[in-house]
């Protein structure tokens, strides 16, 4: 009898200490936006303003680059990243005299469409993903797309790219150069990082 009752208290304390040492901690959240992602055009982003539940709102990025939000309107925020968007819309409901000292979280609920093209005098030309964590630039593309043919004009790579504003830029690059390390190479070639959109064009070479 005393042995069984010895049983039960030991049994009891154990559950005692088990319960006592339950794990508590709530899960940390994860961020689910990059913190070096810049915003981009069609971008989907949810805007909350704290303390103030009724100028949340999701607006996606138009094609002038800007959010509409309440009371201050449209707000740039392309090519931002999401802190200093936060930023953009914390001095435009602070400016407007809306709210006096305003704490805005951004988050990016949809993303839009990374992708660059690259054509021409290359292995595998099409459409290519660009990472949201990281840049790429044109010699890491044409690496990708598994390098030059024997034709290809490497030193005269062009870009294309429409800005927000409906311009056209085209930058050409010496990508022949920075694959041979040579030491001639532009280091501004190696510098232009890929943006949404980008076309690739890699011309064949006259012979």
């Amino acid at each position: 009898m005393i042995s069984r009752l010895l049983t039960f208290v030991v049994l009891s304390f154990l559950m005692a200490c088990s319960v006592g040492h339950a794990d508590t901690s709530t899960p940390v959240p994860k961020d689910r936006t990059v913190l070096s992602y810049k915003i981009s055009l069609t971008d989907l982003l949810r805007i909350d303003i704290y303390q103030e539940d009724d100028l949340r709102t999701m607006s996606r990025v138009d094609a002038k680059g800007k959010v509409n939000l309440p009371l201050v309107g449209e707000v740039n925020v392309v090519g931002l990243t999401v802190s200093e968007a936060q930023k953009a819309v914390e001095n435009a409901y602070r400016d407007g005299r809306f709210l006096r000292s305003p704490q805005v979280t951004i988050n990016v609920e949809a993303y839009a469409a990374r992708e660059v093209s690259i054509q021409g005098q290359i292995r595998s030309p099409g459409r290519y993903p660009l990472p949201i964590e990281t840049s790429m630039t044109v010699l890491e593309l044409v690496t990708r797309a598994g390098g030059f043919t024997d034709t290809a004009k490497g030193t005269a790579v062009n870009v294309t790219r429409v800005t927000p504003d409906g311009k056209k830029q085209v930058f050409t690059i010496d990508v022949d150069s920075l694959l041979k390390g040579k030491s001639g190479a532009n280091i501004n070639d190696n510098s232009l990082m890929l943006e949404p959109g980008d076309i690739v064009f890699v011309p064949e070479r006259i012979i």
